[in-house]
């Protein structure tokens, strides 16, 4: 009988303040009572998650599994992507809002018992070129502005703090510190200038643990969907802030512009970081494009 595992897990120790580590014994039980042959593996660090996965894909693991947050899932698809490995996500992070979009089970025990039932979906993966040839990844949700700013110090300065609170916390020190951008954008070859807070580019729904940016976004449609954040008042920006919690429908803020494309090249007059998944990946100028069904993710069809 052939006992290799056909499952790898990477669990992120750091994940969720520990959240990732405290869970690995749970998860490792329920998936052993079902008979499902798995390796578990810790990783060090966010470049070891990336290499892990690689490394499981190459030696012929049907699926690579992220045991953390967003973040780690984020990596592991950076790790397989181009080959015939799944992607699975047992979230434990302090956002998950990658795997509410797939609707995976936020708690990882209960996702790991939906990975069970599960099958592959393909999804969409957005790449990303900077001026200097490098290419990156994401698959949920990303962009630039004053949003990379709030997702640069959620995961430092307020990376204590709970929830969407890091987020918010990020967004106001970053509202009142940065300045507007004026931005100059190629929507699918059509040009565009303007000023802008944030240019958000998602592929799923939320970011930031739950800020609806984009509620009508879709990971398997072949679109990226485009936000672009006008000057906002503090005031109309207090006001939005629980409508991007709940609908996300800001359609009385004209503010706020809408786009849908495959492909968007974003500039700025200064230096402004680029993010995606919660992690920076580089400076702008980038290119976007979305990459249809470019990996598969384990979920419930």
């Amino acid at each position: 009988m052939n006992t290799k595992p056909d499952t790898f897990v990477i669990v992120n120790p750091v994940s969720g303040g520990g959240r990732g580590l405290r869970a690995e014994a749970a998860v490792a039980s329920r998936l052993a009572e079902a008979g499902r042959s798995v390796e578990f593996v810790r990783s060090r660090s966010t470049e070891d998650i990336r290499e892990l996965a690689a490394r499981a894909a190459g030696l012929g693991f049907r699926c690579v599994v992220a045991l953390g947050g967003d973040g780690a899932l984020h990596h592991v698809i950076e790790g397989i992507l181009g080959t015939r490995a799944f992607a699975g996500f047992f979230p434990a992070g302090n956002g998950n809002d990658i795997a509410r979009a797939l609707g995976i089970p936020n708690d990882p025990v209960k996702a790991a018992e939906a990975f069970l039932r599960a099958e592959p979906r393909a999804v969409d993966v957005v790449r990303l070129r900077f001026s200097d040839g490098r290419i990156a990844h994401f698959i949920g949700a990303g962009g630039l502005g004053m949003d990379a700013e709030a997702a640069h110090l959620a995961n430092t300065r307020f990376r204590a703090w709970p929830g969407t609170t890091r987020y918010l916390a990020g967004m106001f020190r970053a509202y009142f510190r940065e300045p507007v951008l004026q931005i100059s954008a190629e929507i699918d070859g059509v040009p565009w200038r303007g000023q802008a807070l944030l240019v958000a580019v998602a592929n799923a729904s939320s970011y930031g643990s739950g800020v609806r940016i984009a509620p009508d976004a879709k990971m398997d449609d072949g679109w990226l969907d485009v936000v672009v954040v006008g000057d906002v008042r503090l005031a109309r920006l207090l006001k939005a802030i629980p409508i991007v919690l709940t609908s996300g429908d800001l359609s009385a803020f004209p503010e706020v512009q809408r786009f849908r494309c495959r492909r968007i090249v974003l500039g700025a007059d200064r230096g402004a970081r680029v993010h995606g998944d919660g992690e920076l990946l580089g400076e702008a100028p980038a290119e976007f494009e979305v990459m249809p069904g470019a990996v598969r993710i384990m979920t419930a069809q």
